[in-house]
C-alpha cells in the first residue's frame, strides 16, 4: 500500500515511518512548513528549519522521497487568525485539536491522497479499528492510545469517519519508551530528541508574545471575589424541569465589579484564561488566586483564593448544537435523550463519568464530579471505555 506520513522532525513520526516501511508499504514522507515567523519563537531558536533537516535525515536513513510542502498561508489562515479571534472574544481555543480537522486530516490528507496514497499516517498515540453494522457499511472505531500517559485521541476529537478511514496511527499500540528504544536500536537521528512542547508544527512559542502580534495590550483590573460570596452563588434552587436544571447548573455566574475587591491590574484580559494563577502578579495571599471568571466588555479579570475556591468549579456544561461533532454518528443522540459516559475537557485530564443529555435548545453534560476551570472554546470529548465517540466546543 502506498501511504504519506507526515514527517514532523520528532521520534514518534520517525518510527511510524519505519514500521510501516517494516509492513513492506511504499511510503513517502512529507514536511508540513506551517510558519514563518520566527519572531515569537523563544531562545532565538528556528524550529521548522531544525525539524525539517531532522526529518529529512530520517527520510534519507530509511531510504523513503521526502519532500517539503508550505502550508503556512492556510494555517495562518485556519488556525492562527482563529485563536487569535478566540481570544480576542475572551474564548480559549486549542488550535491543535484544529490542526487536525483543518490542517493534517483536510487539506494535507488530500495532498497525499493526490500522490497516490491510500492512507495518511502520523505519530499520534491513538488507534483506529473498524467493524461492519448489519447493512454492511464499515464504521470506524477512534480508540485510545495504549500508553495511556501519552494518549492523544483527545486532539483527533473532531474527525469524521471519512478522515478516520483514511487515517493510521501505527505507534497507537506502544508506549513511548518503545517507541524511543525502536528509534535508537535502528540509529535515528531523533531516538532522544524532545517532544515538542509548542503549538502544532510552530514549535515552542510564549503565548502572550504570541497573541500580542495582533491583540493590543490595554490595563485592565483585577478584582477578587471572597469565599462567602460565591458560597452564596452555589446555592441550588428548585426545578421544574431536567432542562432547567441542567440549564442552571452549566450556566456561569457574571460576577461584576461591586461584587469584589480591586487588587492589581493587568495589561489584557485576551492574554488570560479561566483558571491561570501564573503571571498575575498578585501577592499577600496564603494560596494563589485563580481566575474564575473574564469580563471582556469591561477588561475586568475576577479571581479568587485557592485551587479550591468555589466560583471555579461546575457540575455541568453546555454545547451548541451547531458546535457537536459525532465521530461516531451511529451513537447521536436524538432530542430527549440521554447516555452515561467518560468524558475530559482538556488534554491530559483523567477521564470523568458524565451523563449527556440531548434537547433541542442544546447539548449537555453533567459531571458526577464538579469539574474545575471548564472555560468556553475548550473542547469536550465524550468517550465509551476507550473509544472516542463525539466531542463539541464549550459554550
Amino acid at each position: 500500500m502506498k501511504i504519506v506520513v507526515g514527517l514532523s522532525g520528532g521520534v514518534d513520526s520517525s518510527v511510524t515511518a519505519y514500521l510501516l516501511q517494516q509492513q513492506g508499504h511504499e511510503v513517502i514522507a512529507l514536511f508540513m512548513r506551517n510558519w514563518n515567523d520566527a519572531s515569537v519563537t523563544l531562545e532565538d531558536e528556528c524550529p521548522w528549519i531544525e525539524d525539517s533537516n531532522d526529518a529529512l535525515l530520517v527520510a534519507q536513513k530509511l531510504g523513503i522521497p521526502y519532500q517539503v510542502i508550505d502550508m503556512s498561508e492556510l494555517y495562518k489562515e485556519r488556525i492562527v487568525d482563529y485563536m487569535f479571534d478566540e481570544y480576542q472574544k475572551g474564548r480559549t481555543p486549542n488550535p491543535d485539536v484544529l490542526c487536525n480537522r483543518e490542517v493534517k486530516f483536510d487539506v494535507f490528507m488530500k495532498t497525499a491522497l493526490s500522490l497516490g496514497a491510500e492512507k495518511v499516517a502520523t505519530g499520534h498515540y491513538a488507534r483506529v479499528t473498524s467493524t461492519f453494522d448489519e447493512n454492511g457499511k464499515e464504521i470506524f472505531h477512534l480508540l485510545a492510545g495504549k500508553d495511556t500517559n501519552k494518549d492523544q485521541s483527545y486532539f483527533l476529537c473532531q474527525l469524521s469517519q471519512d478522515q478516520l478511514s483514511k487515517a493510521l496511527f501505527p505507534i497507537g499500540e506502544l508506549t513511548k519508551p518503545e517507541v524511543r528504544e525502536i528509534a535508537k536500536e535502528i540509529g535515528l537521528v531523533t531516538a532522544d530528541k524532545k517532544d515538542s512542547q509548542g503549538l502544532c508544527f510552530i514549535g515552542k512559542v510564549s503565548l502572550p508574545t504570541f497573541l500580542q502580534q495582533q491583540l493590543v495590550p490595554k490595563e485592565g483590573e483585577i478584582v477578587e471575589i471572597f469565599n462567602d460570596f460565591a458560597e452564596f452563588h452555589k446555592e441550588t434552587p428548585t426545578f421544574n424541569s431536567k432542562l432547567e436544571e441542567l440549564e442552571y447548573l452549566s450556566a456561569k455566574i457574571n460576577y461584576k465589579k461591586e461584587d469584589g475587591k480591586v487588587i492589581g491590574k493587568h495589561q489584557g484580559a485576551q492574554f488570560f484564561t479561566i483558571g491561570q494563577s501564573k503571571g498575575l502578579g498578585i501577592g499577600g495571599h496564603k494560596e494563589s488566586c485563580f481566575i474564575i471568571q473574564r469580563e471582556m466588555e469591561n477588561n475586568i479579570i475576577f479571581v479568587g483564593e485557592g485551587k479550591n475556591f468555589p466560583g471555579l468549579f461546575r457540575k455541568a456544561l453546555k454545547i451548541e448544537n451547531a458546535e457537536l461533532h459525532w465521530v461516531r454518528e451511529d451513537l447521536r443522540l436524538k432530542n430527549g435523550e440521554s447516555m452515561d459516559v467518560l468524558a475530559r475537557i482538556r488534554y491530559r485530564q483523567t477521564l470523568e463519568k458524565v451523563t449527556i443529555h440531548q434537547f433541542e435548545n442544546g447539548f449537555y453534560m453533567e459531571f458526577e464530579n464538579p469539574q474545575s476551570a471548564i472555560a468556553e472554546g475548550q473542547f469536550a470529548a465524550w468517550y465509551i471505555d476507550d473509544e472516542l465517540i463525539g466531542s463539541g466546543v464549550i459554550s
